[in-house]
């Protein structure tokens, strides 16, 4: 099997001919170093830095600049390649490509920060351990309901976003069948906070009229993209990313996410699998309480089962054996462990995951959330390493 056969085969419930790997980011310069290659986004700061200088401060011209850069044939190829051919030199089956929001997607440059198209503010700054430069999510751009309202305006279908999609499938072409290469998207729950800051937008949650208003523009958007990406010939998968937790639960009440954010979800799978797609769905946190619903509207994997919350029974193991038969799980090695144990302990928790979860299909390998710059080189190679040895099927541990 190639990887994109080995994915759908995980993705349909079923043994591949090995267990598929994937991660949501790769933010680590120790790795890249380690593979021979550049960190996709590094230069980035120093770059969106002289550009400031060279607009002598003129945020408009700026935010021209930017995009016009950022589009053009040769930073697109450039970009997408340096990205993918890190994630084939590791062996990882599955990758994403981000296609809303973020850097990728500002509506608007600053001295320091930008704000992308889902109004959000972002910090570009080095990061202090290691110098790689990296966004942080800084505030919501959107100080009340009518700010929001005015402002505003998400279009699914933009020349930009169809610039990189067929960069995207050129990258995937050329690969011919060594890395599943889809889609990602932001959903409906964390733009929804993000674009307000938490405390605005819990204010916003006692006003159910304005807060559904906020969903479903949100909502209608993901929707679109869906279309869009189908339309535009996507027949593989595509992931939403929707933090619906943390540590020690939900950020919403159930009767929340069910009234406003369940519905989207269910009518972007019910979309995606017409048009032939998977559904993968990234949340973080305890989300124990939701998980029911998420596989009622039809998800059908979901990443990571976050292994660090509060809750023990929040656990991929004990889910896998309510769950198994309807879902596929994508996890979770820790990046806490990654960062902080020996590679002993990665490989025996590994092995542990490969014995109870991969047997009879539906598992795909990853890290808990994703690779951040304080993960130990030895102990990501330490979970590739096992898999590689003992994720052939039958699965003999």
């Amino acid at each position: 099997m190639d990887s994109k056969e080995r994915v759908q085969t995980a993705l349909n419930l079923e043994e591949p001919d090995r267990v598929p790997s994937f991660e949501l980011f790769i933010d680590n310069l120790k790795i890249c170093q380690y593979f021979n290659e550049n960190y996709v986004f590094q230069g980035i700061v120093k770059n969106y830095n002289t550009t400031y200088h060279l607009c002598q401060g003129d945020v408009e011209i700026l935010t021209k600049t930017i995009l016009k850069a950022m589009e053009t044939r040769s930073y697109i190829n450039n970009s997408l390649n340096i990205y993918i051919n890190l994630y084939k030199k590791i062996g990882i089956d599955l990758a994403i490509i981000t296609f809303t929001g973020y850097i990728l997607f500002p509506i608007r440059c600053e001295r320091t920060h930008f704000i992308d198209e889902y109004g959000r503010i972002f910090d570009l700054r080095k990061n202090p351990s290691d110098g790689m430069d990296l966004a942080y999510y800084r505030d919501g751009y959107f100080k009340n309901f009518d700010e929001f309202e005015t402002l505003l305006n998400l279009e699914a279908e933009t020349p930009r976003r169809e610039k990189y999609f067929k960069g995207m499938k050129k990258v995937d072409n050329n690969s011919q069948g060594k890395i599943s290469l889809i889609p990602a998207i932001w959903g409906v729950f964390e733009p929804s906070w993000q674009a307000f800051g938490f405390s605005t937008f819990s204010k916003l949650l006692t006003n159910p009229k304005k807060i559904r208003n906020v969903f479903d523009k949100y909502g209608k958007f993901l929707v679109n993209l869906i279309k869009m990406f189908i339309d535009w010939g996507e027949t593989e998968a595509i992931l939403i990313m929707d933090d619906y937790g943390y540590k020690s639960g939900l950020l919403m009440s159930p009767k929340n996410y069910r009234t406003y954010v369940m519905p989207w979800l269910k009518e972007s799978c019910k979309i995606a699998h017409k048009g032939g797609l998977k559904v993968i769905l990234h949340s973080c946190g305890d989300i124990s309480e939701l998980l029911d619903d998420i596989v009622k509207v039809g998800v059908d994997a979901i990443h990571p089962i976050e292994p660090t919350t509060a809750n023990p029974k929040y656990n991929i193991f004990e889910l896998y054996e309510k769950f198994s038969n309807k879902i596929t799980f994508i996890g979770n090695v820790s990046p806490q462990d990654l960062a902080d144990k020996e590679p002993e302990f990665i490989e025996d928790y590994t092995k542990n995951l490969l014995k109870k979860l991969a047997p009879g299909g539906g598992f795909i390998l990853s890290s808990g959330h994703s690779i951040n710059p304080s993960v130990k080189l030895e102990n990501y190679l330490a979970m590739h390493n096992t898999l590689k040895k003992y994720g052939t099927y039958p699965i003999k541990l």
